[in-house]
């Protein structure tokens, strides 16, 4: 073999040579060499690391059964005995003995090379490891060793520079560190005879055992190891070993992860939306949890960033990240033989959807060997092996180092070319997409991998896996699930009613797409939309939005009890987690939240912006109980004054006050609104918004239909000045709901004298309101007049004298086309909404309606 090449391996020394070596490892900190990345320019090592999480207790040692859970969810912060420093690697453990051997141990990408290059530069600065007076590091994968050499053969290879004999340096056993990062690259069986083991640091071996004298401590027994490795190696190495210290990497915690956004992107705003936006999207947000995969998903959204200035136009899927991460796993890896890595692709999704259908996360020794993935350069990178305790007869078992990369690449089973032999042989599932789709509706646990079908036969998945990882994915899967989507809406819509969609999935599954044409032919047929009770995040409204723009027959949006969010609602409220190093004016990410509130854009601007698109048809928006803040209403008033086509807005919920209602007015009032119904229920706008509704009412020429109703604070005062603008107005308004805003008699002759000077209204609701006896006389009066068009007058009659009573009855029959009662009509509010309502009066629980909430003496 070739001499040992000095990048793979290392020396620190913390004399004459620590400034030499500190400068090194300030080289080699730029290199992101878990994946084969390019050095591009990258920060330093300490801007960029982000504390891992670890435990001291493996889930090899912890037994199958423990470990396949924690490695299906993915969850870096629920491990008992988790810590989440460095530091912990040499400290004493609970029995009080200091570690001399520390295994660490992490599936691929969990971040095991970058802790060792933090554990060199924190001690070649002197922070921390301080017992070590020389550090040497040997990194597997890169370096080229000797066919045989000595451990002094080994020191004076990594430091050839040094000026100390290398038997001196030995010679002060406890003041060395020797590290092995990802020891399984040697490939040694470890197998060797005791008998032939070394104890003499000088003396020429071949590698192996000189490599095992060290770890069985026949040779320098008081010098310390640290050996990274993944757990499918582990095995062999625990044969070799006593009295070790087994640590494994759990990857990031969910604080963790938000701070590694805030050190990758140099722009906090950038890094801001970045996290908001993988917040959103839970397959992301449970896959940063492996570093790697936040370093991925970070690349991706910096290019987008770059290109776009704005991730909120963000094309990238989550199918996308997925197939870039799996391109850059592979990028080295069998590329002089493609048909291996095809053949090898092939299998292990089959072994995938196999685990998917059958609810398995953990897989046998048989079912690897018996799928052929038992290929020591492949396996580790996807599958992590638990090992069982030493006395316990069971084989070890694997599993997929997340449950979501199971997910995707049970979605690639269904769309990956093959000859048809590699899955019948095996008995493995059939490669039926309509039986998929069919268990999707009793099986909500196949949404991943749904979501992912969709992302892979997309025309840019199809070219991208072709090009990069040189595998071929048929579209023939396209036409079903553009069927199923058709034909699954049809089903959930009522006879009769207008076609809706009204699963939140099927945006998602479209944004997964991520294709015009095909979002168009999916929702062509169909024209509401119709969602309750969702929380919306960041990225379900960009998959919304996506949505809307492309979907021309949508006329009717409803959204009752949704709530829109654009950052997590934990992390704007956690400002207890330390700054961890995070300098300067980029501070701890939750406080750097908070700080810039105001900067982000309104909850629904990514709505108004879709709703604003020249070819939008929509007539009728309905927002009832959406939590909508006060920066909303601009974005609303922008809406009415670019969409002539809408002509129904509804707002249900307390957030609309006086300084809301004035920038609605003013986009009532620009020539571009032609709305025809405007319902604000359950309002806080007082007397002073009536001002300026009524200046509108006097110039709008559209608006037919005007709802307050269960606005308390608009009182008889605001009353008073609405009907004063309706008198003189030139909109042709024919229906005005009043009901339930604590109104008494003394608002009544200005609504008596509306009925014949104003508008011509037919419909006046004026239900659950304290009029007393002579403000309804003095409203029957002017109904008794043969020119009164009034059709239905909004009363709730419970308490009224029997004089009041028989008044009603002689006016009916003087009129009988008049319709008096209670007219009131409730929304149904979100769960715990009622406690934010303004007034909650004449509701039951389940919206049902109520007698009215005045119980006093009958009205004489």
């Amino acid at each position: 073999m070739k001499d040992v090449s000095h990048s793979g391996m290392t020396c620190c020394s913390s004399q004459e040579h620590k400034w030499d070596s500190r400068e090194h490892m300030v080289r080699e900190s730029h290199q992101d060499r878990e994946l084969g990345a390019c050095p591009r320019e990258s920060p330093s090592l300490h801007r960029r690391f982000t504390t891992l999480t670890i435990t001291r207790e493996p889930r090899s040692k912890r037994g199958a059964k423990d470990g396949a859970m924690g490695t299906g969810q993915g969850c870096a912060s629920t491990s008992s005995g988790a810590a989440a420093t460095t530091t912990t690697l040499f400290e004493p453990s609970g029995d009080g003995q200091t570690p001399q051997v520390v295994v660490l141990v992490g599936a691929p990408g969990m971040g095991k090379t970058t802790m060792v290059r933090k554990v060199m530069v924190e001690w070649g600065e002197g922070a921390l490891h301080t017992q070590f007076d020389f550090v040497f590091c040997i990194d597997c994968k890169a370096v080229v060793l000797p066919m045989e050499a000595s451990v002094a053969d080994l020191v004076s290879r990594c430091c050839p520079g040094l000026r100390v004999p290398a038997g001196k340096i030995l010679d002060d056993q406890k003041k060395i560190l020797f590290i092995f990062d990802g020891f399984e690259a040697l490939g040694f069986s470890l197998v060797q005879p005791e008998a032939e083991l070394s104890s003499d640091p000088r003396e020429v071996k071949p590698l192996e055992l000189t490599l095992m004298s060290l770890l069985k401590k026949t040779l320098l027994p008081e010098a310390s190891l640290l050996i990274t490795m993944r757990p499918t190696a582990l095995r062999r190495l625990r044969q070799c070993l006593k009295g070790e210290n087994y640590v494994e990497i759990l990857g990031f915690s969910a604080a963790r992860r938000e701070e590694y956004f805030y050190r990758y992107f140099e722009n906090p705003n950038k890094a801001d939306v970045a996290f908001r936006f993988v917040r959103g999207n839970e397959i992301l947000y449970s896959l940063c949890v492996i570093p790697v995969m936040s370093w991925t998903i970070c690349t991706i959204l910096e290019q987008e960033l770059c290109g776009k200035k704005n991730l909120l136009e963000c094309s990238k899927t989550t199918a996308g990240m997925m197939m870039f991460y799996l391109s850059q796993l592979l990028k080295h890896r069998d590329r002089d033989n493609p048909q291996v890595l095809q053949q090898f692709l092939l299998q292990l999704c089959s072994l995938a959807a196999e685990g998917i259908w059958k609810h398995k996360v953990l897989f046998e020794e048989k079912d690897i060997k018996d799928c052929g993935l038992d290929l020591p350069g492949l396996l580790p990178y996807f599958l992590n092996e638990s090992v069982p305790r030493e006395g316990e007869d069971h084989e070890s078992v694997y599993a997929f180092t997340h449950l979501h990369l199971q997910e995707f690449f049970a979605a690639m089973f269904y769309v990956l070319e093959d000859d048809g032999k590699t899955i019948s042989s095996l008995g493995r599932p059939e490669k039926d997409v309509k039986k998929l789709l069919a268990s999707y509706k009793s099986r909500k646990d196949l949404n991943a991998t749904v979501r992912f079908l969709f992302g892979l036969v997309s025309q840019k998945s199809i070219e991208y896996m072709d090009k990069t990882i040189g595998c071929r994915i048929s579209p023939q899967a396209r036409k079903e699930l553009l069927e199923w989507l058709q034909e699954r809406h049809r089903g959930l819509s009522h006879p009769g009613q207008a076609l809706k969609v009204s699963e939140m999935d099927t945006f998602h599954f479209l944004f997964e797409m991520n294709e015009k044409r095909f979002a168009q032919s999916a929702l062509g047929h169909f024209t509401d939309l119709d969602l309750q009770d969702t929380r919306l995040t960041l990225y379900d409204q960009m998959a919304l939005s996506f949505c809307i723009q492309h979907w021309a027959g949508l006329g009717s949006i409803t959204l009752q009890g949704c709530s829109f969010h654009w950052r997590d609602p934990e992390a704007e409220l956690d400002v207890s987690v330390p700054c961890s190093g995070v300098s300067g004016a980029r501070g701890h990410p939750s406080a750097l939240i908070m700080r810039r509130r105001e900067e982000l854009p309104c909850p629904i601007h990514l709505l108004c912006r879709a709703l604003r698109h020249r070819d939008s048809a929509l007539r009728v928006l309905r927002l009832r109980w959406c939590q909508l803040s006060e920066s909303c209403w601009a974005e609303l008033a922008a809406l009415l004054e670019e969409h002539p086509g809408l002509a129904q807005l509804e707002l249900a919920d307390s957030s609309l006050g006086d300084s809301g209602m004035r920038l609605l007015c003013e986009g009532l009032r620009t020539p571009g609104c032609q709305l025809r119904i405007l319902r604000l229920r359950y309002s806080r706008i007082t007397s002073a918004s009536c001002e300026d509704l009524a200046a509108v009412l006097s110039t709008n020429t559209y608006l037919e239909e005007l709802d307050l109703s269960f606005s308390e604070g608009l009182r008889d005062a605001g009353v008073e000045l609405l009907c004063e603008g309706l008198q003189h107005c030139a909109c042709p308004l024919q229906t005005l709901r009043l009901g339930s805003c604590r109104l008494s008699g003394a608002s009544c002759p200005a609504l008596a004298a509306l009925l014949l000077e104003g508008p011509r209204l037919t419909s006046l609701d004026l239900s659950d309101n304290e009029l007393g006896a002579q403000g309804v006389l003095q409203l029957c009066q002017q109904l008794r007049h043969p020119a009164c068009p009034l059709r239905s007058l909004g009363l709730s009659t419970d308490g009224f004298s029997q004089a009041l009573l028989h008044e009603l009855d002689a006016l009916r029959a003087l009129q009988p086309g008049l319709n008096i009662g209670n007219l009131l009509e409730h929304d149904v509010p979100q769960a715990g909404a009622m406690a934010r309502l303004p007034c909650h009066r004449g509701l039951l629980p389940g919206g049902r309606k109520a007698l009215p909430s005045f119980r006093r003496p009958p009205i004489p």
